[in-house]
């Protein structure tokens, strides 16, 4: 009875080990006596103890696998770029993927290290940023058919960085903000131009409404003289006596206004009265002198028109 208890133990661990569990997305490979026998998927499995192991566990999840590669570009740029490969087991094809890959990880970088120096040194640096899914497709397009064959589906491929040369990326960074200070003198020196413009047409706008304002100002001076000479004319007094009058009288004003002003500068040269008289005088004479001149113009005009004709 005591032998038995070892013999019954022993049994009840060989029961036990021909049960086993698969995951779900896995696939496990068995092997008997060292052959390949079947592939058993998700869930409670049999196998028979001491004859049936099991050779391997395969994910068939979505696996990624990230790449580096350092190449050069064809204006003589070493860049690295970063390339992630997503891929999956084909579950038709675990014993492809378990018996004829030993290490599937190494063979397709390998794949990408040749896709990408074969596409990279074709282009410039500026060209690598922008076709990075150019090359990203090549990578894919190779990858998918070369590892077909041997169970693994390559789901997709992306250029996920690209890191040049640290002294390449510092002179990029300094042409691109020699660019910007550039595009910013361009539009200061705009404002400053449209300042100006506008500053002038201010100005002359300015200057043009006080001509304005002078010139109405004049006018109705004129208007004024105009009817203190018609008052003057209706007492008695003639036209010469009433033009030395008003100008004797804005003399005084003037006078009067300046000395109104306790800080004011402006000196008025000549200032004594017989001023304003003879000031009146040689007015009078240069209009006469003016009228005598210009009525000598159009007698030589129509003469000389008379001998024409």
């Amino acid at each position: 009875m005591i032998f038995l208890i070892p013999i019954i133990f022993f049994g009840i661990i060989i029961l036990f080990s021909s049960f086993f569990v698969v995951k779900q997305q896995t696939a496990v490979a068995i092997e008997r006596f060292g052959k390949f026998h079947s592939i058993r998927n998700s869930g409670l499995q049999l196998k028979i103890p001491l004859i049936d192991r099991i050779a391997g566990r395969l994910s068939l999840k979505i696996q990624q696998l990230d790449v580096i590669v350092e190449t050069k570009t064809l204006d003589d740029v070493f860049v690295k770029l970063k390339i992630s490969v997503q891929y999956v087991v084909i579950r038709e094809k675990v014993y492809e993927a378990f018996y004829k890959l030993e290490y599937p990880h190494e063979q397709i970088t390998s794949y990408v290290f040749d896709v990408v120096r074969a596409e990279v040194p074709k282009m410039k640096l500026d060209d690598v940023f922008v076709k990075k899914d150019d090359i990203a497709i090549a990578v894919k397009a190779e990858l998918q058919e070369a590892m077909l064959e041997y169970g693994f589906d390559i789901i997709k491929t992306l250029v996920t960085d690209i890191d040049p040369d640290a002294q390449v990326k510092a002179a990029m960074n300094r042409i691109n903000a020699s660019e910007r200070e550039k595009i910013a003198a361009q539009f200061e020196g705009d404002a400053a131009r449209i300042l100006i413009v506008e500053k002038a047409k201010a100005e002359a706008e300015s200057k043009r409404l006080q001509g304005q304002g002078i010139a109405d100002q004049r006018r109705e001076i004129a208007r004024g003289l105009e009817e203190s000479v018609e008052v003057l004319n209706k007492v008695g007094i003639n036209s010469q006596e009433a033009s030395a009058l008003i100008v004797v009288t804005q003399h005084y004003d003037t006078l009067q206004s300046i000395g109104e002003e306790t800080n004011s500068n402006l000196i008025l040269l000549p200032n004594s009265p017989q001023a304003g008289s003879d000031m009146l005088n040689n007015m009078v004479a240069s209009f006469t002198a003016s009228n005598q001149i210009g009525e000598a113009m159009k007698r030589q005009r129509k003469e000389k028109e008379g001998d024409k004709e």
